[in-house]
């Protein structure tokens, strides 16, 4: 049987999971104490913990309670991911920007899963051009789409959205700690498109876009109309992938080598 001290916490795992209030946090504490035992198991695997968090820490402050450990089997890290993901989304108070970032995340952890075994499946063979054929691999992003798209009843194009505005999401929170929870909460105001853009400007600009994304969004909105009037910012169209925001936020930075252009913004 595992114990407690034997848990670890992995950074991506636990990025997944609904963070609890203030008073729900302490609700939670009040209700273990006086209960002497967890009602719920702390989910893990690999050692690992997929779910229970919360409840972890607080164990660790009061030896006395009871506690179960409730062991998964995956074969990988994706599989953990998406039943991570699945897990979250019966969750109450789930905002519609985390709802989209975990399916996101369950289609990039099920993109990967196929690729690897695709892989495996190739390198045992020594005739499989059809394996590498760009309709092939097509043709299975379609189908893994159209399946996560079903099961969260949403859309195969919302679906590939999803993983852009992931992306947009995690490149946020890499240039700027704690930036990820203030979009998902709804802190950070933000259109989808200028999270997806995120990720596509260079790494040495994030951080100056999260900041400008932190501002109120009227005060965004005057600054942006202002810079784009300059004659050198020349953008066709200003509402499908966030150009406009990206070019407005780097004509006004200093000290950078380049600002960017409509050309950066091309996926």
């Amino acid at each position: 049987m595992l114990k407690l001290s034997s848990l670890k916490i992995d950074p991506e795992f636990s990025a997944q999971i609904l963070p609890l209030s203030f008073e729900e946090l302490q609700q939670l504490e009040m209700n273990m104490i006086r209960d002497g035992k967890l009602t719920d198991p702390i989910i893990v695997w690999n050692k690992t913990i997929l779910d229970g968090h919360n409840r972890y820490n607080i164990l660790r402050k009061h030896s006395f309670i009871e506690y179960e450990i409730k062991e998964m089997e995956f074969s990988s890290r994706q599989e953990a991911l998406i039943w991570i993901c699945n897990h979250q989304f019966g969750r109450r108070n789930l905002t519609p920007e985390r709802r989209k970032y975990l399916i996101g995340k369950r289609y990039e952890a099920e993109k990967q899963i196929s690729q690897n075994r695709g892989n495996q499946y190739t390198s045992t063979k020594k005739d499989a051009t059809d394996q590498n054929d760009p309709c092939q691999n097509k043709s299975g992003s379609h189908i893994t789409r159209q399946r996560i798209a079903n099961e969260t009843g949403t859309s195969e194009g919302y679906v590939q959205r999803a993983e852009k505005y992931m992306n947009g999401v995690e490149a946020a929170d890499d240039a700027a700690p704690g930036a990820r929870e203030e979009i998902l909460n709804g802190k950070i105001k933000a259109a989808d498109r200028e999270i997806c853009a995120i990720a596509k400007a260079p790494k040495e600009q994030r951080s100056e876009i999260v900041a400008e994304l932190r501002k109120p969004k009227s005060k965004r909105d005057k600054q942006l109309a202002s810079s784009t009037k300059s004659p050198s910012v020349k953008v066709k169209s200003f509402d499908d992938d966030g150009s406009r925001f990206l070019i407005g936020i780097s004509q006004k930075m200093q000290g950078h080598k380049r600002a960017l252009t409509e050309s950066d913004q091309k996926p």
